[in-house]
């Protein structure tokens, strides 16, 4: 994900911005401390929201910084908050002028989602997305584990 020459790239982020384990974590670190300190003007991002940054060291122009949901089983609303972390994600790259958008599985690491779920809404929301929106050129899912991506496929 840190090493991709796209546009943007989405982190799979935490409330506060500020970096922690995961994607999340390996961001930060490739980008640099000036990626925390523009973080630290954010002013957090509620789950589902998503808030943009410079890649700074990173290939990638631009970071789409995304909170998904902790499953809790679904009755949280945990599956509309993570179609607005893909929907959210794609309406500020078409607002940016970004063409090449990579995103990771978002909270199907430490945050829990059930994988055929969550792959289910990131391939459908990005779809109706793209349907609508012919300014998004690229999509890619950097996806970490082979049952993640036999998920995707």
């Amino acid at each position: 994900m840190t090493k991709l020459a796209v546009d943007a790239i989405v982190n799979a982020a935490n409330t506060t911005l500020l970096g922690g384990g995961g994607v999340d974590g390996a961001i930060h670190r490739a980008a640099g401390p000036e990626l925390l300190a523009e973080c630290r003007t954010l002013g957090g991002c509620q789950p589902g929201e998503a808030k943009l940054t410079q890649g700074y060291r990173l290939p990638a122009r631009f970071v789409i910084h995304t909170v998904g949901p902790v499953w809790r089983g679904g009755r949280r609303a945990e599956p509309e908050i993570l179609a607005n972390c893909y929907r959210n994600s794609l309406r500020l790259a078409v607002e940016n002028d970004i063409k090449t958008i990579a995103f990771p599985a978002i909270s199907c690491g430490a945050y829990g989602y059930p994988i055929p779920e969550a792959t289910r809404i990131a391939v459908e929301t990005t779809r109706e997305f793209l349907a609508t929106n012919n300014k998004i050129e690229k999509v890619i899912f950097v996806l970490w584990s082979e049952d993640i991506y036999q998920a995707y496929l």
